[in-house]
C-alpha cells in the first residue's frame, strides 16, 4: 500500500511554494490531519494533508476499500492581515477528518458546516467545495487508486448557505462572480441575494 501522503506534500509545495507554517490535529480515532500555510504576496493558503491518506467510502457501502475510492485535500485562500485566519486551522481539520469520522464523501458543490465562526469574527460558518484543477492540479496515482483531487474552499455566510440550499451552488458562484465579490476577503459580507 503506497503512503500517498508525501506525494501530495510535494504536488502542494510545487504549486503553492513552501510552507511557512504547519499544525497538527489528532481527533480520537482518526489519524493525524495536518494544515499547511503557504504565504503568496498577500494571499494566505492553508491546505490539508492527510485527508487523502485513505479513500472517501460512500456511507452506504458495507464494506470500506482501501484503495478505490475518491480522494481529496482541501485548500482555503484568504487575504492576509485582515482577520486572525490562523485560527481557521482546527475548523479545517475537522473538515479533513469528516470522510473519517463521518463517513462523509466531499465533492464539488458540497456546503461543509463547521458549527460556528471560521476564525474568530469571521462571518462564515461554513464553505462551499469549489472544483479541483485549479490552483493545485490533480494528483495522479497508480491504477486503480484515483487521482488525489485538492478542492478549494469558498467561504460562507449563513444567508449564502441557506440560499445556497435553494438555488444550488452553481446559481451562488454565477451570483458571486456577477457581484464581483472577493472570496478571498476574510471579512465580506453577504453578496445580495435578492
Amino acid at each position: 500500500m503506497v503512503d500517498v501522503l508525501p506525494l501530495v506534500e510535494a504536488r502542494l509545495n510545487t504549486a503553492l511554494g513552501e510552507p511557512d507554517a504547519r499544525a497538527a490535529v489528532t481527533f480520537l480515532g482518526t489519524d493525524r490531519i495536518e494544515v499547511l500555510r503557504f504565504r503568496e504576496e498577500d494571499v494566505l493558503r492553508y491546505a490539508t494533508l492527510g485527508m487523502s491518506r485513505h479513500p472517501m467510502t460512500d456511507p452506504t457501502a458495507m464494506l470500506a476499500d482501501p484503495v478505490e475510492g475518491p480522494r481529496a485535500e482541501l485548500v482555503l485562500s484568504v487575504r492576509a492581515g485582515l482577520a486572525d485566519t490562523d485560527k481557521v486551522l482546527r475548523p479545517l481539520a475537522v473538515l479533513a477528518a469528516s470522510p473519517q469520522v463521518e463517513g462523509l464523501v466531499v465533492a464539488p458543490g458540497a456546503s461543509l458546516d463547521v458549527g460556528g465562526p471560521l476564525w474568530p469574527g469571521a462571518p462564515f460558518t461554513s464553505v462551499l467545495v469549489g472544483e479541483s484543477g485549479g490552483l493545485v492540479e490533480d494528483l495522479e496515482l497508480d491504477a486503480p487508486m484515483d487521482p488525489v483531487r485538492f478542492l478549494p474552499l469558498l467561504p460562507m455566510t449563513p444567508n449564502e448557505a441557506a440560499w445556497k440550499r435553494v438555488h444550488g451552488a452553481q446559481a451562488l458562484q454565477e451570483r458571486w462572480l456577477s457581484h464581483g465579490t472577493d472570496l478571498r476577503d476574510p471579512t465580506r459580507g453577504s453578496v445580495p441575494l435578492g
